[in-house]
């Protein structure tokens, strides 16, 4: 469904139009870190299930097992808020809904045609329907016109701002002074504080008000609650009141009860003002009966697209801490690549892989066979030779990468073109001879695997992630010895 915080088209949408269309035989997912639309698509597979005499098979898959917390994973959506379900979790919970579940994309089609062969469904009249789908060349029948010029950054990757809680007091100051009586304080919150929140609730597809009567880990998931609304006219009294006695705030003083609302009010102001995605922070009631907002709880994270297009909320992103952050990381935005090192000191392989949900599951896959990524590299849908090269001087830049894994896999990226790629980069970068593994499937895959192949270099070329992944392995390891 891609990775936009507020979807056009969630999984339950998609799911309901497959099961209402004759020519869906099985349904596909592939779900990721962040959200949940996964456990909304897992609840709507019980329901059919139970309802229909003969459901359609369905197979599914969640990247990111293996992405580090509190991490972007290439695209805005790709991020797990707090008391929000890890990949892991989700494969769980879709595997306990019905769905049957793998471990890498490679492995749908045998699964699925063993599904629809045990559904009672033929599977050879299946697979001819379907090639002769594609004579017909529905897609080819109208064609975009080609782009005048090609854009020299790639602005279609995005990602959010998240600020430490001593900036977030720059920017929440005015509004809160807005609120007599509450205070910010420097201390960590007390174990009896509560949790309040203005965020994204992404199943509603709206921004919503969030509390809890606790911010105590091991029971936030349970006892943390959403309550939607209309971003245009903000947050009702009503929805506000029942946000507030959800946090069960009985025994409170009335000036607390009022502070309260004044804040929650006060911080979906300024989720507006601001285009924030998340606005939180523990509170508690201090010895003189007023609300205090702890510093340290606070999470504040915009969406800076506002500002790489129109140069909107300037004033925010001016805040981000470049110099903290990693200079690969940093240094690989410049070329609309989404970069994240992993610091798994026993990783040795370096990842190339053009799209956010593959490259997580190019790193979970890679530890299905007993390898580690110490990467994690989306060189984005629309990769360039030039974007290629540049992939290759970031992943390099480490010292621990003993074998480069290039797993391109797709429609928009050519493979012909990655090929060109990775060509250039042994042409104009020290590959410091580190061995390169090459997969190429999809657009073009014949012309990119006929490049490799003819290359001259020793490049392995493969068609198969599992035999691709065999060798990475091989190499990373005789590379350790070495």
């Amino acid at each position: 469904m891609g990775g936009d915080i507020i979807a056009g088209t969630n999984m339950v949408d998609a799911l309901k139009v497959f099961e209402q269309d004759p020519e869906t035989e099985g349904i596909v997912l592939i779900g990721e870190v962040g959200g949940r639309a996964e456990e909304d698509a897992a609840e709507w597979i019980k329901d059919y299930r139970k309802r229909s005499a003969k459901p359609k098979p369905i197979a599914a898959l969640v990247g990111g097992t293996h992405a580090p917390e509190r991490r972007i994973m290439g695209h805005a959506g790709a991020w797990a808020a707090r008391g929000e379900h890890l990949a892991s979790e989700k494969y769980r919970i879709l595997q306990d809904a019905g769905a049957t579940m793998v471990d890498h994309p490679e492995k749908f089609g045998g699964v699925m045609k063993t599904l629809l062969s045990q559904s009672g469904r033929d599977v050879n009249k299946i697979a001819q329907h379907a090639a002769d789908q594609q004579k017909r060349g529905y897609h080819t029948l109208r064609r975009r016109p080609s782009p005048t010029s090609r854009p020299t950054t790639n602005h279609w990757q995005k990602r959010s701002l998240i600020i430490s809680p001593d900036q977030a007091a720059g920017p929440l100051d005015p509004y809160l002074k807005q609120v007599s009586g509450v205070t910010l304080s420097l201390d960590e919150a007390p174990k009896d504080a509560f949790y309040v929140g203005v965020t994204v609730d992404r199943t509603e597809r709206q921004p919503c008000v969030r509390t809890a009567a606790t911010t105590d880990v091991s029971q936030f998931r349970k006892r943390a609650k959403r309550f939607p609304y209309d971003w245009r006219s903000g947050p009702s009294d009503a929805l506000v009141k029942e946000a507030i006695e959800h946090m069960q705030l009985d025994a409170a003083p009335p000036a607390a009860m009022a502070q309260m609302k004044g804040l929650i009010g006060t911080l979906a102001k300024m989720y507006k003002d601001r285009e924030a995605v998340t606005l939180s922070g523990s509170v508690s009631i201090g010895e003189d009966g007023n609300l205090r907002l702890h510093k340290p709880s606070l999470v504040f994270q915009f969406d800076d697209a506002a500002y790489r297009s129109v140069k909107r909320q300037e004033d925010i992103h001016s805040l981000r801490q470049k110099e903290k952050e990693q200079p690969e990381e940093v240094d690989a935005e410049k070329d609309g690549i989404v970069f994240v090192k992993l610091q798994d000191p026993e990783a040795n392989i370096g990842t190339l892989v053009n799209g956010a949900g593959l490259a997580m599951n190019t790193v979970d896959a890679l530890r299905l066979h007993g390898g580690k990524a110490t990467n994690f590299l989306d060189t984005g849908g629309k990769a360039t030779s030039e974007t290629v090269k540049k992939s290759f001087e970031l992943i390099l830049k480490d010292a621990r990468v003993k074998v480069i894994f290039v797993n391109i896999f797709g429609g928009l990226t050519d493979g012909g073109m990655i090929a060109e790629g990775i060509l250039l980069a042994f042409k104009e970068v020290d590959m410091k001879g580190v061995p390169v593994v090459v997969r190429i499937r999809g657009t073009n895959e014949e012309k990119g695997q006929k490049i490799i192949a003819e290359s001259g270099l020793g490049l392995d070329a493969y068609d198969g992630f599992a035999d691709a992944a065999q060798r990475v392995v091989e190499l990373a390891e005789s590379g350790r010895s070495g």
